[in-house]
């Protein structure tokens, strides 16, 4: 609660900002945000009616006193996160980060696409190939693009999400292509690098937004087709780490069902927040128990720890599908 307070609070700073350097300076900075903070700093502004002259000092106080502590650290800052990441994370991995932090100038003309709400981009999209339709959507945010998945008919929801979880990567030739489907063509679009989108794990988020009905006739459309690819799509969905999204009825739910020695070797691999949920959601005497097994226990083989971490979410998802829990998604609503 106390974070939701502080950004809110930082959201009206920067409305209290904005008003206070006149409309032409306003619209400026508006022209350097994206769509989702354009719309709650223009709530904000809106819903700003009276503001203590006290407020507006404190604000431009605050601005006057980071700005002057700005400083140009680097000159070229592409090149520095390149050269950071290279020597941090060897060359293949940081060419998978440097592709998505410093792709925004790829995609120009799919960009635009961001400021539609999810009926518009469909009824924008829907004569157009699914294999077009899904590279379309990897450049969405999740939430975005599951709304417009919900516009489609089933069949055509069902042909993209599997082109989502079966694709590997956009290549510059077909990034021009998208924009030219849409109007746009990127400049430069020969120098760009293949741009990792898509897969399992994209399909998988956008399906767990879609909700428990539209989720089940995806799966079973894609296990139809292709059973192992399911199944990928589904680890992805939800996995062990998530466990410490579920509330604390959920939770004790399930250790109510799972094995005291598999609970064990699962935990040997879970992050120290997870654990402590864990021992946070038994008695003391059970907490403290399990503790010292965790301690006690020598080292475990990784692949038996994700054998046993699976297990349980095996009971999760029986839980989730007999309705005795609920896993709730980041925009409130319920997905199974």
């Amino acid at each position: 609660m106390a974070k939701e307070s502080t950004e809110d609070q930082s959201v009206e700073d920067a409305a209290i900002l904005l008003m206070s350097l006149g409309e032409e300076e306003a619209a400026n900075v508006f022209k350097h945000l994206g769509p989702k903070e354009v719309q709650k700093l223009g709530e904000t502004i809106a819903r700003l009616k009276v503001i203590p002259r006290e407020r507006v000092e404190q604000v431009l106080d605050r601005f006057t006193t980071v700005a002057s502590e700005q400083h140009m650290l680097v000159n070229d800052t592409d090149e520095y996160v390149k050269s950071v990441l290279r020597k941090a994370l060897g060359e293949d991995k940081a060419n998978l980060l440097i592709d998505r932090i410093l792709q925004g100038s790829d995609v120009s003309g799919i960009e635009s696409l961001k400021w539609m709400d999810g009926a518009s981009v469909a009824e924008l999209l829907r004569n157009e190939h699914p294999q077009i339709i899904a590279a379309i959507l990897v450049h969405l945010d999740f939430d975005q693009a599951s709304q417009v998945l919900k516009s489609f008919t089933e069949r055509q929801r069902n042909e993209v999400l599997i082109r989502i979880a079966t694709l590997d990567g956009i290549q510059p030739a077909a990034l021009k292509d998208l924009n030219e489907v849409l109007s746009k063509v990127l400049a430069g679009g020969d120098r760009l690098k293949k741009a990792t989108l898509g897969g399992v794990k994209t399909a998988a988020e956008i399906i767990n937004m879609l909700g428990s009905s539209v989720e089940t006739s995806v799966l079973d459309y894609i296990r139809e087709a292709d059973g192992d690819l399911a199944q990928k799509i589904m680890d992805n969905m939800f996995t062990f780490d998530d466990v410490n999204k579920l509330d604390d009825r959920a939770i004790q739910t399930v250790l109510k069902e799972v094995q005291g020695d598999s609970l064990i070797i699962a935990l040997k691999g879970a992050t120290p927040e997870l654990r402590e949920r864990i021992f946070k959601n038994m008695s003391s005497r059970a907490a403290e128990s399990l503790r010292e097994d965790l301690e006690s226990r020598g080292p475990v083989r990784v692949a038996e720890v994700e054998s046993e971490q699976k297990e349980i979410l095996k009971v999760v998802r029986r839980l989730v599908d007999e309705g005795q829990i609920v896993i709730a998604s980041g925009g409130g609503d319920d997905f199974v």
